[in-house]
């Protein structure tokens, strides 16, 4: 199997998670440079330009379902797309190494928050339990 290959079977699974609501690129890009050997700033590249059109897509169903206030996210947009043009300037002038090592913390501060999430929503989840003799109304277990 050749690096193309990999980077389209990659690609695919990257956009396929992508379209579940996960980032793709909490997929796409560690594959990328590890299982073809890309280099950091061309897999972030390769994430950036496969988030533009899955984007567009998600943008477009949402607003057909009624999910987008338009008047809320525009500033979010312009402040975003600010952040993402300073930040491919920026990359301009980090290492490979400096990259990776930026995106290995943020996977590991997402990964810590997840659980943390998941954690809580247990534990709630335990505390509140349905009671037969309360003709099953929740309530706080102390």
């Amino acid at each position: 199997m050749t690096d193309e290959h990999i980077i389209i079977i990659v690609s695919a699974l990257g956009g396929l998670i992508g379209g579940m609501g996960m980032g793709g690129g909490t997929l796409l890009i560690p594959l990328l440079t590890m299982c073809s050997g890309v280099e950091q700033h061309l897999a972030q590249s390769i994430n950036l330009i496969v988030f533009v059109p899955m984007s567009l897509v998600a943008l477009f169903i949402h607003r057909k379902n009624g999910y987008v206030r338009l008047k809320a996210g525009a500033p979010i947009a312009v402040f975003a797309f600010a952040g993402a043009v300073a930040g491919s300037f920026a990359t301009g002038f980090a290492k490979g190494y400096i990259l990776r090592a930026c995106f290995g913390g943020f996977l590991i501060a997402l990964g810590v928050y997840q659980a943390a999430k998941i954690t809580v929503a247990a534990v709630k989840k335990h505390r509140t339990k349905s009671c037969v003799e309360c003709d099953g109304a929740p309530h706080t277990v102390k």
